[in-house]
């Protein structure tokens, strides 16, 4: 097999797999490849776009995989480098922020067992072939499907092996059913405690002026939470707050980025960020203005209405995000499995890719995960 480097023409091509791989250093290159391919809400142009613009310190690297001898694409996987002690490693284009990581699929690419290991093993040969010499590969929190096709990486791993997790809640067609499953959370009440505030409404967003003066109050509020928590608050600093308004200015007139907010005459009370695609919306962060409105449970609510808000829409399928607060639960969510790889790509990144598989071995347990998170002065996630 014949891999294609960055310096090499596209005229080469694998005369084993019949896979090529190309390699761009730029986003801007592979941008417009499979525009109408299957993808999360986190393979967005809007959202890596934005994400490459706004997070230096990072080489971008994304992997064009096509069919050697048609040169039709099969898949484009957004990927970063960058050095940790002296280990070069490949990672999804993430830092954090991204709920989960996968390829872009073409819409018709046939993904059998033997196709989607024949495209994992040649991502990595691939990679090994660059002259850049990395050491470790890491693909962290990949769903196992991909807008219904399977997604192929999570054959380099194991199906579940991530310490994080999905947490869907699938309200079906009828709303006020879904709502009466949930009412010992008292909504309906939280509204009507709510609502007798001047000016009381709730509002999602429908210009880049206002979802950016929603995202400020926002970073004030979930800063003064964690604040208060003793916990250290970075969506606020240079890169992540443009990346988020980035986001919202690009995303907020077509519903990709949905911003909402429980707001009267008073104050902004709390708000939303989150991501539509299709009939699935991903919450990404709440916020709300503290303990002197806890009558009403702001946080609460304002995730409540926007769901409703969306359903009139057409979502039907609600991820609350990676972290299994209890919250979650109330609101009927399920947890879905991630998937997290690592593979060595050079000598140096064998202890990494060993220590990974450990970890990732060792969740199985959840006692002996605790007990050892425990014994190295941690908590286990």
């Amino acid at each position: 097999m014949t891999f294609l480097s960055v310096e090499q023409l596209s005229d080469q091509v694998s005369s084993a797999s019949g896979l090529a791989v190309d390699f761009v250093r730029d986003w801007r290159l592979a941008a417009s490849r499979l525009n109408a391919g299957h993808r999360t809400a986190f393979q967005h142009g809007y959202w890596l776009g934005a994400w490459y613009r706004a997070f230096g310190g990072v080489a971008p690297l994304i992997a064009l995989i096509s069919d050697a001898a048609t040169g039709r694409d099969i898949a484009v996987v957004p990927l970063v480098s960058h050095v940790r002690r002296g280990i070069r490693i490949l990672e999804f284009a993430d830092f954090g922020v991204s709920d989960n990581n996968a390829p872009i699929l073409a819409s018709d690419a046939a993904l059998d067992a033997a196709a989607m290991d024949a495209i994992g093993q040649a991502l990595v040969g691939a990679l090994c072939a660059l002259p850049d010499g990395f050491d470790l590969l890491r693909l962290k929190k990949m769903p196992a499907q991909i807008g219904g096709k399977p997604n192929p990486l999570v054959s380099l791993g194991r199906i579940g092996s991530s310490s994080l997790n999905g947490n869907l809640v699938l309200t079906g067609d009828d709303y006020d059913a879904y709502q009466a499953s949930i009412k010992r959370m008292q909504m309906p009440r939280c509204w009507r405690v709510f609502s007798r505030h001047q000016g009381a409404r709730f509002e999602i967003a429908t210009d880049v002026t206002r979802a950016h003066e929603l995202l400020d109050v926002m970073d004030l509020q979930q800063q003064a939470r964690m604040k208060k928590l003793g916990s250290r608050f970075v969506l606020n600093d240079d890169a992540h707050a443009r990346f988020y308004r980035e986001v919202a200015r690009h995303g907020v007139a077509d519903g990709y980025a949905v911003v909402s907010a429980l707001v009267c005459d008073e104050a902004i009370v709390a708000t939303t960020l989150g991501l539509r695609h299709g009939a699935t919306y991903f919450l990404l962060r709440i916020s709300h203005a503290g303990d002197s409105w806890a009558n009403c449970s702001p946080g609460l609510l304002v995730t409540e209405r926007t769901m409703a808000a969306l359903h009139g829409e057409g979502v039907r399928r609600f991820d609350l995000s990676i972290g299994n607060h209890d919250y979650k639960r109330r609101f009927g969510a399920e947890r879905v499995p991630l998937t997290d790889v690592s593979v060595a790509l050079s000598w140096r990144g064998v202890p990494y890719a060993l220590r990974d598989h450990a970890a990732q071995g060792l969740r199985r347990y959840p006692r002996l995960a605790a007990f050892a998170a425990r014994a190295m002065g941690r908590t286990a996630r």
